[in-house]
C-alpha cells in the first residue's frame, strides 16, 4: 500500500469512492483523473489529468478505477495490472463483513453493505449502497451489485453482470456472466443465458 491514492473517474461514482477513501483514512493525499477537462476539482480534491495519464502515477500512488461501466472498468483495470499498478480494495467503515469473506483488489464495498460469511467477491466489483450478500455467495470479477440488491445464500453472479437497484435473488440461484437485470427484478431460478432481464419473476427481453 502506498501513501497516495489516484482515483480514475470523477463523476458520481467517483465521488462516492473518494468519500469512502477519505473515511478510511489510509492515504495522505487523494487526487482524480477524469477525461472531462472542464473538471478541475471534485470534493475539494484536484483533478490532475486524464485517464490515459494513469501510468505516470504507478510508482507512488495506489490506483482505483471508479468507473461504473463494467467493461470499461475491466479494460482499464487489466491494463494497469499488466503495468504493475497497486490497486486497493475500498471498504466503507460502516460495511459489515463476515468471517471468511474474500474480497479481491479493485472492488469497492459501499456504506450499509452486509456480506455474510464464506462469500467470495472477485476483482473490480461494485457492491453498492445498502446491498446484502448472504452466506456462500460467489460474485465474479467486474460485476456491479446496485443499491438495495439482496442476494440470498449460495448465489453465484457471473463476470460482468449488472444487477439493478432493488433486485432480489433467491437461494441457490446462479446468474451467468454479462447479464443485465432491471431494477426490482426477482430471480427465483437460474439465468443461464446472457441478456437483459426484467420483472417479477424475471423474463428475458433482449
Amino acid at each position: 500500500m502506498k501513501k497516495k491514492l489516484l482515483i480514475i473517474g470523477a463523476s458520481g461514482h467517483g465521488k462516492v469512492v473518494a468519500d469512502i477513501a477519505l473515511q478510511m483514512r489510509k492515504w495522505q493525499s487523494i487526487v482524480f483523473l477524469d477525461d472531462n477537462e472542464d473538471i478541475k476539482t471534485v470534493m475539494g480534491l484536484d483533478v490532475v489529468g486524464k485517464s490515459t495519464d494513469a501510468s505516470n502515477y504507478i510508482q507512488d500512488h495506489d490506483i482505483f478505477i471508479a468507473i461504473g461501466n463494467n467493461a470499461v472498468r475491466e479494460n482499464i483495470h487489466r491494463k494497469l495490472r499488466e503495468e504493475g499498478a497497486s490497486i486497493p480494495t475500498l471498504i466503507h467503515p460502516n460495511a459489515i463483513i463476515g468471517e471468511r469473506v474474500n474480497l479481491a483488489f479493485g472492488t469497492v464495498i459501499m456504506a450499509g453493505v452486509v456480506i455474510n460469511c464464506c462469500t467470495t467477491i472477485g476483482e473490480g466489483c461494485i457492491i453498492n449502497t445498502g446491498s446484502t450478500i448472504d452466506h456462500d455467495n460467489i460474485i465474479e470479477d467486474f460485476a456491479h451489485i446496485s443499491p438495495g440488491v439482496h442476494l440470498a445464500g449460495t448465489v453465484k453472479i457471473g463476470q460482468g453482470s449488472w444487477l439493478g437497484t432493488g433486485c432480489i435473488v433467491g437461494n441457490n440461484v446462479s446468474i451467468v456472466g454479462d447479464c443485465i437485470l432491471g431494477a426490482g427484478a426477482v430471480v427465483i431460478k437460474d439465468v443461464d443465458q446472457p441478456g437483459t432481464y426484467v420483472g417479477v419473476p424475471v423474463r428475458r427481453i433482449s
